[in-house]
């Protein structure tokens, strides 16, 4: 059967080869079709950029923003609205054309630094620029896998532009690798070695972010997060950004409407300013993947700031709202771009017609591990390892989903010796953060520092865990990796982590199907990359018999 489309780049996607009929996450073949387009000339415009800045112009923030913002629509499961991403193409081309009028040298620009057209034609061109453009299949692997790093990046450099952090350098070598990915003349070693180099400014945009979310809002502490509900109605935030949620709550004040949060916004709970706050009253539900019937059982609005949309079923989709890069047709998109103070009063007018949540679950749960607050813990965990009471640290961090396969993840979490602590961030901890794994001395088995962005917080713990042993090797320490990944954020995390030096990574519950088997190969050998295999084959293989 002839391909209506083909994306890979979720850990999900169909067969673990690639969706050709319809996304897993619901996206149609046309609204594939225009982001591969809103990519191909996202690169367009990056490749003039670059031109610029050697020609020694600058780029102005507002192109900058607009390429995260372009690239970060495109993430799996943040953008479903077609007329939107049209929107973006054509702003992407009006903004590219007032470049390239700047350019004075643009005879070795690429072709999609050059191409323009009306809408009527966008379709045409997308079937010609989607992923299988590229014929080598290694080639392919490696544009492919320094794109999809790239759009975590740009993820996480568009959360720090919210709270008007920005790294010029990081958005230079942003463009420069787009745009390196239409190169032709670039070799697999050549691409390697980008892909490592997209590790490496990956780490200085998680580093960003962390100064951006930590200097608005201090630095996460130990917090019990009630998992119960209030008796007012209530609005749920889902996704990654914490100025969108700090708008929404200081708007909520004294309307009679509570705030709770979803999935990743989890770790808003422990920074010390969302305290302030008497109407934040706690995490409501799991994962992203079982918002269909959690959002059913919220009864109120739904704000959605990122990422992580299952299409809504009928019952909820007129609760649905979307801001930033997240859309979906037929909900209420809220505007507001970088700096712009966004106007939620629909919202809270629709919570005030709503009943209050429906109780799915009560207690709490604790968080807030982030590297400040354990570096405080130093010297106790160091104690402890010292002493025997604490053997292993496990890195479980990363994402959710909805394969059954993901069940390993909790069992690996109960199975584990009692001995080993587990150090995660991202949806994946949703796996096993409310089961009673206990504690060793007072530190809770796990420590979870926050949001999938927040695995810079991972690498800045096991650093200094390097300094403070005085190891000359950072996969000397006691930590194993057995991370769970399913879109581009955990691939930007993981090539950071290869940047870093760390080796012998186990990624599951699959292998990603861009990587070729020529490129998983270079992974394998270079870095000790694997899948994972049963719980008690893992275990006897992380810890030896028993």
């Amino acid at each position: 059967m002839e391909n209506k489309m083909f994306c890979y780049q979720c850990q999900e996607t169909a067969g673990c080869t690639g969706c050709t009929q319809s996304g897993v996450c619901g996206k149609k073949p046309d609204v594939a079709a225009m982001q591969d387009l809103l990519v191909y000339v996202t690169k367009g415009i990056s490749a003039v950029a670059v031109q610029l800045r050697a020609e020694g112009k600058e780029v102005a923030p507002a192109v900058n923003h607009l390429v995260t913002l372009n690239l970060f629509t495109t993430i799996t499961n943040a953008n479903f609205d077609k007329e939107a991403i049209v929107t973006r193409i054509h702003a992407t081309l009006e903004v590219k054309q007032e470049l390239l009028s700047q350019v004075e040298h643009a005879d070795g620009l690429p072709e999609a630094a050059r191409w323009t057209a009306s809408e009527p034609m966008f379709a045409a061109k997308a079937a010609q620029v989607g992923v299988l453009s590229t014929g080598d299949e290694d080639i392919r692997s490696l544009r492919e896998l320094i794109t999809y790093g790239l759009k975590g990046l740009s993820a996480y450099s568009k959360h720090a532009n919210a709270l008007l952090q920005e790294d010029t350098e990081v958005d230079a070598f942003l463009q420069r690798a787009l745009a390196a990915t239409l190169d032709d003349a670039l070799t697999t070693e050549d691409l390697v070695a980008l892909a490592l180099e997209t590790g490496k400014y990956g780490v200085s945009g998680m580093a960003l972010l962390d100064k951006a979310n930590t200097g608005a809002y201090g630095n996460p502490e130990i917090t019990k997060v009630n998992i119960g509900v209030g008796t007012r109605p209530g609005i749920l935030v889902s996704g990654h950004d914490l100025r969108d949620l700090e708008m929404l709550l200081e708007q909520t004040q004294g309307t009679g409407v509570d705030v709770y949060t979803h999935s990743e916004m989890l770790p808003a709970h422990y920074y010390p300013a969302f305290k302030q706050y008497p109407n934040f009253v706690g995490n409501y539900g799991n994962a992203w993947w079982k918002q269909k019937e959690e959002f059913e059982t919220f009864n109120g609005p739904i704000l959605m700031t990122t990422n992580c949309i299952v299409p809504p079923k009928d019952s909820y989709k007129e609760r649905l709202y979307t801001t930033g890069a997240a859309g979906y047709p037929g909900c209420k998109h809220i505007a507001g771009g970088v700096g712009t103070e966004k106007d939620f009063s629909a919202l809270i007018a629709h919570a005030k017609r709503c009943a209050p949540p429906a109780e799915i679950e009560r207690g709490e749960i604790t968080g807030g591990f982030a590297h400040a607050q354990v570096l405080a813990l130093a010297d106790q965990i160091v104690s402890a390892v010292q002493s025997g009471a604490i053997k292993k640290f496990v890195v479980m961090a990363g994402c959710d989903g909805r394969a059954k396969s993901r069940d390993y993840y909790t069992e690996f979490a109960k199975a584990l010796p009692r001995d080993a602590v587990i150090l995660t961030a991202g949806c994946a901890k949703y796996k096993y953060n409310k089961l009673d794994l206990g504690d060793i001395g007072g530190i809770p088995r796990v420590l979870d520092a926050g949001q999938c962005n927040d695995s810079y917080s991972l690498a800045v713990i096991a650093m200094k865990l390097k300094e403070v042993f005085g190891l000359a090797d950072i996969n000397e320490l006691p930590i194993i990796y057995n991370i769970a990944w399913y879109e581009q954020k955990a691939v930007i995390v993981l090539l950071a982590l290869l940047y870093l030096g760390v080796k012998n990574i186990h990624l599951g519950p699959t292998l990603p199907a861009f990587l070729s088997p020529n490129v998983a190969k270079v992974l394998v050998e270079n870095f000790g990359i694997a899948g994972i295999g049963s719980v008690e084959d893992d275990l006897e293989l992380f810890f030896g018999k028993a």
